[in-house]
């Protein structure tokens, strides 16, 4: 009989979930029905009864669009109105998972053109990698959930996730859907465990892909450890730059800036947080940044009217207080907010100039946090913003086409937006961090590109 644990509001810390807790053995019990079922060869899902299920998620889903956000919010604590934009940016992933199904193919391959090539053809094809371990993480449990499960229930991959322990009912859910949708038993399955739980999942030799989104000291650590040929794709966190050249529209960027550095509590691995702003515009963005911050709503993420929820956990709010103060002793000057409102919410906070080696300005501070630090010349700018050992999505803000330019160029990202925020993210794009951010990218398609193989077949044949 599994064991049981709550799951609790980060608001106010009531229960509003209770799910099994699965032992090592009941992990162990999971990856070897996923295993069967991958090697169940005549019982394979055929690709037209992939989509007809995905098809009927897609409808179930869209019926029940204000459980899942109430859902999503209750665990999570993202705010109401962008839980319920979470849950429809995972239908729409379902959805874009239908539609690469009709692309998803291979190619010729051209033979004849040297002798030893003659009289051949050759056509790759796709095939399923095999067994797809997921590792989730607590920011987005409903649409991070599809990202990881849906692609690979679409190229006919068993998959086995492991969402965060705080935040484990929305894939529980998923999984129920699938299975509501015709999924047969055994292709999509939920484990919530404990660290040598993910472990074993993640390193287990019959698992064929790991898919994990958290930290890089636990991503990093599992991918020196999994098994020989097992395909990897990280996702981890980054400390977004932003610079803000001196001919930028500042009344267009501050809302745009403020949605990226405050939206979910700054709980998103590219939330602004780094921003770089001409030191000849920088104190009237800085007040104006300070200014909008200082007027958002931060409560209960029920309420339809919070703009900022709370921190994951109360360890979190310690967590950020000490960075901040330390950002202070290091000469940072408070702009708005700096302290916390209670155990669970920490104020939307500016902080102007503190030293490039503070906490805030080396590390992901995932709260919200953010800092403006003044620059003379764009090149002494880029080379801060260069200065740390991530890569994910950056931004720069500028009406001159050849600046815009200059700094795709020089900035370290994986994505450079142009006068948008760098948390800015559709579905379909392909999205990840390089250097210590991650390893491969993401997006429905691209996930399903990983998550198989390119088989090739060669035809000889006298009459060709």
């Amino acid at each position: 009989m599994s064991k049981t644990i709550e799951v609790t509001s980060p608001f106010d810390g009531r229960v509003v979930g209770e799910v099994p807790f699965n032992s090592t053995e009941e992990v162990q019990a999971a990856i070897d029905l996923a295993h069967t079922t991958f090697l169940d060869h005549k019982n394979a899902l055929p690709k037209y009864k992939r989509v007809e299920i995905l098809e009927k998620v897609v409808q179930i889903m869209s019926s029940q669009v204000e459980e899942l956000t109430i859902l999503c919010a209750s665990e999570g604590g993202k705010p109401y109105m962008d839980s319920k934009v979470e849950v429809q940016r995972a239908i729409n992933g379902v959805k874009l998972a239908i539609e690469h199904l009709g692309a998803f193919e291979g190619k010729e391959i051209a033979m004849g053109h040297t002798a030893s090539s003659a009289n051949r053809m050759a056509y790759t094809f796709k095939e399923p990698i095999g067994v797809v371990a997921a590792i989730s993480a607590f920011n987005h449990p409903f649409n991070l959930a599809v990202h990881q499960v849906v692609p690979a229930i679409a190229v006919g991959c068993p998959v086995v996730i492991k969402p965060a322990t705080a935040t484990p009912m929305s894939a529980i859910r998923l999984v129920e859907i699938l299975e509501e949708a015709g999924l047969p038993k055994g292709w999509a399955q939920a484990v919530v465990c404990g660290r040598e739980g993910g472990e074993l999942l993640a390193t287990s030799p019959k698992v064929n892909f790991l898919t994990f989104i958290g930290s890089g000291a636990v991503g990093w650590y599992l991918n020196s450890k999994v098994a020989n040929g097992t395909r990897v794709a990280l996702e981890h966190g980054g400390v977004a730059p932003v610079i803000v050249e001196k001919d930028a529209d500042i009344d267009d960027l501050i809302p745009s800036i403020g949605k990226g550095g405050f939206y979910h509590a700054g709980q998103v691995c590219v939330s602004v947080q780094r921003v770089y702003v001409h030191e000849s515009i920088c104190e009237e963005v800085a007040t104006k940044l300070a200014t909008y911050a200082s007027k958002l709503i931060v409560g209960d993420q029920l309420d339809p009217k919070t703009e900022v929820g709370p921190l994951i956990n109360h360890n979190e709010v310690n967590r950020v207080e000490e960075w901040v103060n330390e950002a202070v002793e290091k000469g940072g000057k408070i702009l708005t907010g700096g302290k916390r409102i209670s155990d669970s919410c920490f104020e939307p906070t500016v902080i102007l100039n503190p030293a490039d080696d503070a906490l805030v300005s080396t590390k992901e501070v995932f709260g919200p946090v953010v800092v403006i630090y003044s620059y003379s010349d764009i090149e002494e700018a880029f080379d801060r913003a260069n200065s740390l050992e991530v890569s994910f999505q950056a931004a720069v803000f500028t009406k001159n086409i050849d600046t815009a330019l200059r700094a795709v160029k020089r900035l370290n990202g994986t994505t450079v937006m142009v006068n948008d925020h760098t948390a800015f993210r559709v579905d379909w794009m392909p999205f990840g961090g390089a250097k210590a951010s991650g390893l491969g990218l993401g997006g429905i398609h691209h996930s399903m590109e990983e998550m198989s193989n390119e088989k090739m077949m060669v035809i000889k044949s006298s009459v060709l």
